[in-house]
């Protein structure tokens, strides 16, 4: 079953290393989170399935499935309030965003010096809160 393992580690492998691209080379905060937290979770978990194979005893694969368990329960939580903080914050949007469908459910602060796609900046505090 090693080359099982080898195989399940290497695709573990390459989906991080994608993930760990994707957060260096997208534009924006939020496409990076995506990539850190979609394709994080499939590549440890293929790394895990690896070591299963590898090891193949029945405590490791219940530890292992204890483990991706709580990597798909809290992995996207993390990422939505993650997500939602920096949106209430003010992080910038790329400047190829369309549509901010969240722009009418929460408010949105702004930095100084940084605008929203199709406003004028905002040179007034170096934090504010939209009403």
């Amino acid at each position: 079953m090693y080359w099982v393992g080898s195989i399940f580690l290497l695709l573990g492998a390459v989906v991080s290393l994608l993930a760990a691209i994707g957060v260096l080379r997208l534009p924006d905060f939020f496409m990076r989170m995506h990539a850190a937290t979609k394709a994080g979770v499939v590549g440890c978990g293929l790394v895990l399935v690896a070591v299963g194979f590898v090891d193949g005893t029945l405590a490791t694969w219940v530890k292992i499935a204890i483990a991706i368990f709580f990597m798909l329960l809290t992995t996207p939580v993390a990422g939505h309030l993650l997500g939602r903080a920096a949106y209430v914050g003010g992080a910038p949007f790329w400047s190829g965003t369309n549509e901010d469908r969240l722009q009418d459910v929460l408010p949105r602060g702004r930095f100084k010096g940084v605008s929203l796609p199709g406003e004028p900046g905002d040179e007034n505090a170096a934090v504010s809160q939209d009403s």
